[in-house]
């Protein structure tokens, strides 16, 4: 395996509207990350994932771009965009971008002429097909409810959005859609950004064909007929002339999958984010509006899959949290005192953080920051995915109940990831100024969980992933080390072995609320070296309510 940068680092995401206020006017904005580099330096990351900073009217909280190559009015201007690179670069921390190329907005000025007739030279950009006896050409569902094909009463046609309506797809079987979107990718590149991580990218290539078959299949929407060629031309005219990051997000991907996508052999991406593991907890038929509790082996099986199986061949990319998943403290912690909070929050870090593979922490994870459970009513929501959800469930096909969806938005929805960054006591969590109104209500428990209280506290959750950070960067084992899975059928321990040539490592983690004995002979051998524990003692085979432990082994 040949080793890069990116391997080695841990990337920190910042969601801009929610991260920090500067101008009083309820939205997060750039000039409120550049007054916290710091304290993201300090964590002991190496890059910053932004979500979308680019012109947007803002339906699906800027992934539905007008202009690539402006910045988003609220989030301040272009020179702020080059002071924040310029900063950051400084304290030698990197910048990925989010590149959202499968779609645009339908205000973009590609779709705007596209929209004008049947022979504009933009009508190729975007995908448009006829009527099928006077309905749409097939019966693909958007990801937010409804129909993915939109009629234009205009030119008679309908365009396809997988998305919101307001985010047409591309059409990348047009060579001047590719490459304009590869001459904004260098764009940016050469004003000095460090890579991408790229929204839906396994969803560019459409089938040939959108009408089903004699037999009545349809092929499905993801890993398409020719998103490789197209990512190998991508990798071939934009990405492999900069030494940079980059993930893909792929939804419906198995470990073959990611490594035609991210193989070390291949040339298309360095990693990409899979999604196994976040079904864990989700009905087969109502998805994550009906949520179920997961089971420890089922996660445990997926997760060691994909350390097996892209051993050596492609690598991983480690994440709990982000901005379209709920606060894994209240999902796969326990957030019922704050006792087991912070321990459960911990045990997570260092069940994650000590696989192979780079791993993402999602701002305000590193505070143990929870599920917002005061939004009970579906006006206190702002994301489109649970408002389309619920009119759809709910309103029209009555197939939940108000209190049903509502107990499930609580636990799942991805507002609960987007509540604003809890900065200190004060009203607003330090997020914005008093007597303003931030876009989306902060969680109410801010005056107990906060960064402030945190970087006062030296056994605090942040300073544990600073611990943490801080050993990835001084032990290869922990990055490049083979994984062994330990216990496969326990029910409430994970614990892993990693090694290489030189060195072993135990990793020991207790997901339930429960004492446990534990039957490793390891943790019999008092010669081994704890590098890092979430109990301020060390009780061996004895696991308490939500403890973890990675010991460096004595050969």
């Amino acid at each position: 395996m040949q080793k890069h940068w990116w391997q080695e680092a841990v990337v920190y995401q910042v969601y801009p509207r929610s991260f920090q206020d500067t101008n009083r006017d309820g939205i997060g904005d750039l000039q409120g990350i550049i007054q916290h580099l710091d304290y993201i330096k300090t964590l002991g990351v190496d890059v910053i994932w932004l979500n979308p900073i680019y012109k947007s009217p803002n339906d699906d909280n800027g992934y539905d771009i007008a202009d690539y190559q402006a910045i988003m009015q609220d989030f301040g201007t272009m020179a702020d965009f080059e002071e924040l690179l310029k900063k950051a670069h400084h304290r030698g921390l990197k910048i990925m971008m989010d590149l959202v190329v499968n779609h645009t907005s339908d205000e973009h000025r590609w779709f705007v002429e596209s929209k004008k007739g049947r022979d504009n030279k933009y009508r190729d950009y975007y995908i448009w097909h006829d009527p099928v006896d006077g309905h749409e050409p097939n019966d693909w569902q958007s990801s937010f409810s409804g129909s993915a094909w939109q009629f234009d009463e205009a030119s008679g046609q309908y365009y396809l959005h997988l998305f919101s309506k307001k985010q047409p797809d591309l059409n990348w079987k047009n060579p001047d859609v590719r490459q304009s979107i590869f001459t904004m990718m260098a764009w940016w590149l050469n004003k000095g950004i460090d890579g991408f991580r790229m929204d839906v990218i396994n969803l560019i290539s459409k089938p040939d064909s959108f009408l089903p078959d004699s037999t009545g299949y349809l092929p499905p929407v993801a890993n398409g007929p020719y998103v490789h060629d197209y990512l190998l031309e991508m990798n071939k005219k934009v990405l492999s002339k900069y030494d940079i990051i980059t993930v893909g997000e792929t939804p419906d991907v198995k470990p073959y999958d990611a490594i035609n996508y991210a193989g070390f052999d291949r040339h298309e991406l360095e990693m990409v984010f899979q999604f196994e593991h976040m079904g864990v907890d989700q009905d087969p038929k109502f998805g994550k509006w009906k949520p179920r509790k997961f089971s420890l082996p089922e996660l445990k099986r997926i997760m060691s899959k994909w350390q097996m199986e892209l051993n050596n061949k492609a690598w991983n990319s480690l994440y709990w949290n982000n901005h379209d998943q709920p606060r894994v403290v209240s999902r796969f912690g326990d957030d019922s005192t704050p006792e087991y909070r912070v321990l459960s929050a911990k045990m997570l870090a260092i069940a994650l953080h000590f696989l192979q593979g780079t791993p993402y922490i999602y701002q305000g994870e590193e505070l143990g920051m929870t599920n917002d459970y005061d939004f009970n009513s579906i006006s206190d929501y702002r994301d489109i995915e649970v408002v389309n959800a619920y009119r759809d469930l709910v309103e029209q096909r009555h197939e939940l109940t108000n209190q049903e969806f509502i107990a499930a938005a609580h636990k799942m929805s991805r507002d609960n990831a987007r509540t604003p960054m809890q900065w200190d006591g004060s009203l607003n969590a330090g997020f914005t100024g008093e007597g303003v109104d931030p876009w989306i209500a902060v969680n109410s428990n801010y005056t107990e969980i906060n960064a402030e209280k945190a970087l006062a506290d030296p056994n605090s959750i942040y300073y544990f992933y600073q611990r943490i950070n801080g050993l990835r960067h001084q032990f290869p084992v922990i990055v490049y080390g083979n994984y062994q899975l330990l216990l496969p059928d326990d029910e409430r321990i994970w614990a892993y072995h990693r090694h290489d040539s030189k060195q072993s490592l135990l990793v020991v983690t207790n997901f339930s609320a429960d004492t446990v004995q534990v039957d490793l002979p390891d943790l019999k051998n008092e010669a081994n070296v704890c590098l890092i524990k979430n109990y301020p003692d060390d009780q061996g085979q004895t696991l308490r309510p939500y403890e973890a432990k990675a010991y460096l082994l004595v050969k």
